[in-house]
């Protein structure tokens, strides 16, 4: 039985089924595709057997993805019964016999059952199918890790399935796998219908030709017969005459007629044969004075069927009828006649109909002799009327058969223009896929794609004889985004147009410009002498791009920066090459723009370190090797402690402790600081109780702008506070004017609602940035932190600070907010921020930056 009937896929049109292209193996798959549609034709028309064909079919399908378990499903929908031709699975062992017919029913609720029911491919594992189909499944065999199956459709109609099956995780099928076999399916369906066809055509040809050597056979002992009986009686010989030469079974009835006139009296005269089903009498041939036509009738008590019943023979004058009646035996039917004489039909010794002659007068009366002439004559008008029929017979099914050859052989016709419109269209769609796989669709230069191929076998060359030089230069437009802000999209695609123009201009037919993406581009060198001429190419680069340049109706100005990376033994991979010469882009930018920078071993140094310390900060977050030092802010009158604040440290396992500055910006750069900060909310809250006793009433955490484009911080830092058992009003957030003009209206709704919860809000290094009063009236702000700069230079003669100071606490004084000087390192400035009137300060004065247990430890 079909292992695994408890997991299925979903399916999709295959006339949509296409490759992505971003990768060789795109191309390889779809030659696989190629091979297997021309296999699937050649096998078509092969002389083979069904079990190789579907063997063939399970090869050409495991050409394709994974299809150890695979089996052929053939739905009979007239007769609602399933079979399994073909059938080969590594964990069932009680599989189905190809020949055995099952009914549907025996398999209801099989995942079988819904996809030859469904006529839709299904894919996925129990749980999924029952959530697609939204019942449960009826399992049959061992259970699969993963299933696949898609319908053979004819005309919309479910003939069939082809399903295969994982029972391993290492082996899944995908929505391209889904595609894939759905497509091959109808090319399978159509080679299937042949071969159905073509064997029916030989089964049938077969049957007619065995059955015209038995009517053969048969012909010839009737013309034995025949002969014998012209030997005893001539009337025979002229009824085999008749049968013989008779075109039609109506005037072979007729001739019937006459001959069996010619030995009796047969004015009246019919011949009644059963129906095929043996429920009814049919009259092919009648004639009669009075009963001028005989319609079909259900058997009855007739006479005709008193002599079907018998199988004997009934003469019968008008007394012996009225007798015959009298007795119930039969029932007079039509014309009363003055005699009768019926004989039956006899065909393989059973009573296929009546041979009845009748008189409406006296004058002719039949005799014992009438009836033994028209019995012995009836043996041979049947066997006649037997050979007609099948002749007839054959002569229609023959007809029949012919025409069901010339409708198929044009259907067959059909399908291989079909298929060769097929390839011919795949293959110039495999074309159209390659040009647009390495090419860009914008300006029509190489991508990616195609640069990366050229560069790998640059690679190879210079690896197999270092005299190939050959250079790789990065581009990328200055200001690029300005010029696309300010005129539009279509003219900074114009301008990119123009721009991979005025670069191939510059190169030998040797060489390649590929466009990357965006406003980047690639230049690759080949079989240049040294770094000079790499150089010496990029400036005249530099210098045709700073041309203006005129589009729709303005001018526009550009200018770039190139990277430029040398061929190099080091290199194993093209994406180096282009790596490294994107790092010295970047040195380009970085010295100002509009100039070149060649990559050297400093840079090389640099990108080393970079990529190491990328690493050790993926390690870290896996690690939770960052930890918050807490320094305390004091009450500046009697340098009591009134909180803390969390400070970030990297504890590296190789390098110690790491300050924000060793490594923020590059977690910036790589998405990580998210996590970073998350990771210390959690250590921070983690600590924090036992640092919440005594004078010491809140702990802060910095909390920068990224984390405003999160609609849920306020409800995940809240939930991360409960988790702690850590009361709201014991934590400050520390943020910065410019987080707060990045997205005012997300700010706001979020340190609102943080502040409704009993969350404090401090404005951080206030005075450097816009010190805009209408920030302080319009965010929830607790408390102002003066910047250290202004703190370092208290005590300077020249200074204004002590200026600046005083205005900051005269307005947080006006508006109700605390004030926290930061950076304090010595007891000059300690001594002017507390005669300012400054309440509450922070630095190294007082202590510097330490992890929790120190704290604690200290309060014991």
């Amino acid at each position: 039985m079909p292992p695994a009937d408890n997991a299925a896929g979903a399916g999709q049109n295959v006339s949509t089924l296409k490759f992505s292209g971003t990768h060789p193996s795109d191309l390889e798959q779809a030659e696989r595709l190629q091979r297997a549609l021309f296999a699937i034709a050649d096998m078509a028309s092969a002389d083979l057997e069904l079990p190789e064909v579907y063997k063939s079919l399970h090869a050409i399908v495991g050409s394709l993805m994974y299809a150890e378990n695979f089996y052929i499903a053939l739905y009979d929908a007239s007769r609602e019964t399933l079979r399994f031709p073909y059938f080969v699975d590594v964990a069932d062992t009680d599989a189905p016999k190809p020949e055995d017919e099952l009914p549907m029913a025996d398999r209801r609720g099989s995942i079988t059952w819904h996809l030859l029911k469904g006529g839709r491919p299904l894919r996925g594992t129990l749980a999924e199918i029952e959530a697609q189909l939204g019942e449960p499944m009826v399992g049959f065999g061992p259970d699969c890790v993963d299933w696949m199956g898609v319908p053979l459709l004819r005309s919309g109609r479910v003939n069939g399935g082809l399903v295969v099956q994982s029972y391993t995780e290492s082996a899944r099928y995908t929505e391209r796998d889904q595609e894939l076999l759905a497509y091959v399916a109808q090319h399978i369906q159509t080679a299937l219908e042949r071969r159905f066809v073509h064997e029916e055509l030989e089964r049938r040809v077969a049957e007619r030709t065995d059955a015209l050597r038995d009517a053969n056979r048969m012909l010839q002992q009737q013309v034995l017969e025949r002969q014998r009986g012209e030997r005893l009686q001539a009337a025979l010989f002229r009824i085999a005459e008749l049968a013989n030469s008779s075109e039609s079974l109506e005037e072979f009835y007729a001739a019937v007629h006459r001959a069996v006139g010619g030995l009796l009296y047969a004015r009246n005269f019919y011949i009644a044969l059963l129906s095929d089903d043996g429920q009814q009498l049919v009259f092919p041939y009648s004639v009669d004075e009075r009963d001028l036509k005989r319609e079909p009738r259900k058997l009855g008590s007739g006479l005709t069927e008193y002599v079907l019943n018998t199988r004997s023979v009934l003469l019968a004058d008008s007394a012996g009828l009225d007798r015959l009646y009298a007795t119930g035996a039969a029932q007079p039917i039509g014309a009363r006649s003055r005699s009768w004489l019926g004989v039956p039909l006899i065909c393989d010794n059973r009573a296929v109909g009546v041979l009845a002659v009748q008189s409406h007068s006296e004058e002719h009366r039949y005799t014992p002799r009438d009836q033994e002439l028209l019995t012995f004559v009836s043996y041979h008008i049947a066997n006649a009327l037997e050979r007609k029929r099948s002749a007839e017979s054959l002569k229609l099914a023959n007809a029949a058969l012919e025409q069901r050859v010339i409708e198929r052989t044009s259907e067959l016709a059909a399908a291989n223009r079909e298929l060769r419109e097929h390839i011919a269209v795949r293959e110039r769609m495999e074309r159209q896929l390659k040009h647009e796989t390495l090419h860009d669709a914008l300006t029509g230069l190489p991508n990616r794609n195609f640069l990366l191929q050229r560069l790998t076998q640059a690679l190879a060359d210079f690896a197999r004889d270092s005299r190939h030089r050959f250079a790789v230069l990065f581009l990328d437009l200055d200001r690029f985004k300005v010029i696309n802000d300010s005129v539009g999209h279509l003219i900074g695609d114009e301008l990119l147009n123009e721009v991979g123009a005025r670069i191939a201009a510059c190169l030998e037919p040797r060489d390649l410009v590929a466009r990357l993406g965006g406003d980047e581009f690639a230049i690759l060198l080949n079989d240049i002498e040294n770094a000079d001429d790499a150089c010496g190419l990029a400036q005249r680069v530099i210098d045709v791009l700073n041309e203006p340049v005129r589009l729709g109706g303005k001018e526009v100005f550009s200018s770039t920066s190139i990277g430029i990376a040398m061929a190099s033994a080091r290199y194993r991979k093209a994406e180096e090459l282009l790596r490294d010469a994107d790092v010295a882009m970047y040195r380009a930018k970085s010295e100002g723009r509009h100039r070149y920078a060649l990559f050297d071993e400093h840079l090389h140094k640099e990108a080393m370190q970079l990529m190491e310390l990328e690493s050790d900060l993926r390690r870290a977050i896996a690690r939770s090797e960052f930890v918050p030092f807490f320094q305390p802010v004091v009450r500046l009158a009697n340098r009591v402690t009134v909180g803390y604040e969390a400070l970030l440290r990297w504890q590296h396992p190789e390098r110690g402790l790491l300050l924000p500055a060793d490594f923020l910006a590059v977690a910036e750069e790589t998405g990580a600081a998210e996590l970073i900060d998350w990771q210390m909310f959690e250590r921070t809250f983690e600590v924090a109780a036992p640092l919440l006793t005594g004078d010491a009433g809140f702990v802060a955490i910095n909390v920068s702008g990224r984390h405003f484009r999160a609609e849920m911080l306020d409800e995940n830092l809240l939930a991360l506070l409960r988790k702690r058992a850590i009361r709201p009003e014991c934590v400050r957030i520390e943020v910065t004017e410019r987080m707060l003009i990045e997205n005012p209206p997300a700010a706001k709704r979020l340190l609102d609602a943080m502040r409704a919860h009993g969350i404090g809000v401090s404005l951080d290094d206030f005075g450097t940035g816009y010190s805009s009063l209408s920030y302080l009236h319009q965010y929830p702000v607790q408390a102002l932190k003066i910047d250290r700069s202004f703190v370092a230079e208290m005590g300077s003669e020249k200074s204004g600070s002590s200026v600046i100071v005083r205005a900051i606490l005269a307005l947080a004084g006006a508006l109700g907010m605390q004030v926290i000087a930061e950076g304090i390192e010595t007891e000059a400035q300690h001594r002017t921020l507390t005669q300012l009137g400054c309440e509450f300060g922070q630095g190294f004065l007082y202590a510097r930056p330490q992890p929790a247990h120190v704290w604690i430890d200290r309060n014991r």
